[in-house]
């Protein structure tokens, strides 16, 4: 495996940045490449979790993106403290979606086998019948509930 470039010195950084803002693009990029290892060093309070590093390492590069894009110099904060932050949010956002979506239920995931080995849907246990839906929200019946 490849190792991440050396880090930037200060000095580099504010070059770095100052051109940047100037609107040169190879320095966003000189400026991603080289806090890579911060992304890195970031995920490794997420090694015990059952997420893949790989993972991690993506979308906390996002979030080092987002953290050089956003970068503001004139706050006195140096970038790889405001890039950290960014990176564990966007871990953190990530994680948060994955665990709604594991919360998410499939009506046509199948559930079961029934006895004859076909497979059982969640969709066909709680189906409903047409006539009993319509039944249930026609006006005529509202209404004399209502009485």
């Amino acid at each position: 495996m490849k190792s991440f470039p050396n880090p930037l010195t200060p000095s580099e950084e504010k070059y770095y940045i100052r051109k940047y803002t100037e609107g040169d693009l190879e320095a966003k990029h000189i400026l991603i490449e080289r806090n890579l290892r911060l992304v890195a060093h970031v995920i490794k309070k997420y090694q015990n979790s059952e997420e893949d590093p790989e993972d991690l390492i993506s979308i906390g590069t996002i979030g080092l993106i987002k953290a050089v894009v956003t970068f503001n110099p004139d706050k006195g904060n140096r970038l790889a403290a405001y890039a950290s932050r960014c990176i564990e949010n966007e871990i953190l956002m990530y994680l948060r979606s994955k665990k709604k979506a594991a919360k998410e239920i499939s009506l046509y995931e199948p559930i079961g086998t029934d006895r004859e080995g076909n497979e059982i849907k969640l969709y066909d246990i709680i189906e409903t019948d047409e006539e009993e839906v319509a039944e249930k929200n026609s006006p005529k019946r509202k209404y004399t509930d209502t009485l």
